[in-house]
């Protein structure tokens, strides 16, 4: 009995698994025709405005930005203020000093000849930043690092918030390389100016951070969680900064990036909420039927950066995994005839031939006697500026 049903139950599974047929919902080949517009109309700070078309499920690029557009910002009075094209689908203008008496929008025309454009809108200042706290209590993933902002409204207009940031931190490379090579000799790096070891590296959110006081009797908010970077994240291995942008929303803007961050950031299970539909205050003139994706505000940003530089010392994941010293612990006297001409062969590449020489670390040999040869490793475990910049960055001060 055992065995016919263990037979019955092996001809269900190879039939069910003989009946699989991929699916393809139509989302996956829809055209690529919605213009997503991100960004805000900021006034006394300088205007950044990203156009791109959103891409289909099955596509492998998903980067698709709308390039030769005509943007501006139109007053209700007919004035206009062109943003100018820096490349890659983003448009930018300096500092406009808009009259908060009167209302603005955003006028898209695209390379195609369509036509968008937003509702007017009025002025809504965001707050100062009361302040920017951190802590290392645990995140979701363990042990971290958690940043928090603070801020209240006094005039208790502003009800809803949104929070934009950008990392930036401190790494060193795995080794510390004291050499290097031009290519047929090695010699003594100077360490100012030809730096590999130090580097800084960026990075902007990626979720949607909201905030609102509209059920509190005052708009007062008190660590709102921005984001939590695990111990084991290089960014929180030597020094951290972040810059913390604040925005004022109205109801409407604040109820697009809430079904924004229900329908990108909290989708998966049976439990989650589920997809609604995005409306914002963008419509395509030409061709009413054609959908926009994006809400335009408008108001002056406030800022505030923190340091911090006093951390547990975790044990961060390396990067690249796997690093080690080749040529390493050798004795002064066994290295030449194990070796041979270690130095043309792996590090002087115009000599070698290597495409990929390795990075000499530390000399080897007697000191006060010219080098037997040099430990050693590959460029990704010695330079840093393979990941991030070497040049200090100008708000980077002690």
């Amino acid at each position: 009995m055992k065995k016919k049903y263990a037979f019955s139950l092996l001809l269900a599974v190879t039939t069910m698994c003989a009946c699989r047929k991929p699916y393809n919902p139509p989302a996956m080949a829809a055209p690529q025709s919605i213009l997503v517009v991100e960004g805000a109309i900021t006034g006394s700070d300088s205007t950044f405005i990203t156009l791109s078309r959103a891409v289909n499920l099955a596509a492998l690029n998903t980067n698709n930005p709308e390039l030769h557009a005509s943007v501006a910002v139109e007053s209700n009075q007919s004035i206009s203020y062109p943003l100018t094209e820096l490349g890659n689908g983003i448009y930018a203008c300096g500092p406009l000093n808009l009259d908060n008496t009167h209302q603005y929008r955003l006028t898209i025309t695209t390379a195609g000849g369509q036509l968008y454009v937003s509702d007017y809108v009025s002025t809504l200042n965001a707050p100062p930043i009361d302040s920017v706290t951190w802590d290392t209590k645990g995140t979701l993933q363990g042990a971290g690092l958690n940043v928090y902002v603070n801020t209240h409204d006094p005039t208790n207009t502003v009800k809803y918030f949104r929070w934009e940031y950008q990392e930036t931190w401190l790494f060193t490379a795995q080794f510390g390389s004291d050499y290097y090579s031009n290519g047929d000799t090695v010699l003594v790096r100077n360490l100012q100016t030809q730096n590999i070891t130090n580097c800084w590296d960026s990075d902007t959110s990626s979720t949607i951070s909201l905030g609102s006081t509209a059920k509190l009797s005052k708009a007062v908010i008190s660590r709102q969680l921005l984001t939590s970077v695990p111990s084991t994240s290089e960014k929180v291995s030597t020094e951290y900064s972040v810059l913390v942008k604040q925005y004022a929303l109205t109801a409407d803007a604040y109820i697009f990036y809430q079904n924004m961050k229900t329908n990108t950031e909290q989708l998966g299970s049976i439990f989650d909420a589920q997809p609604s539909q995005i409306n914002g205050n963008l419509h395509c003139v030409t061709n009413p039927s054609q959908a926009v994706i994006g809400y335009v505000s408008i108001g002056a940003v406030t800022t505030q950066r923190i340091f911090v530089r006093n951390l547990p010392g975790w044990q961060t994941t390396p990067d690249p995994p796997g690093c080690v010293l080749a040529f390493d612990g050798e004795a002064c006297c066994t290295y030449i005839s194990k070796y041979g001409n270690q130095v043309n062969e792996y590090i002087n590449y115009l000599i070698g031939g290597d495409t990929n020489p390795l990075i000499p670390i530390n000399a080897i040999g007697p000191v006060n006697l010219p080098p037997l040869g040099y430990t050693a490793t590959t460029r990704a475990c010695a330079d840093c500026t393979l990941r991030g910049t070497n040049v200090e960055p100008g708000f980077w001060h002690y």
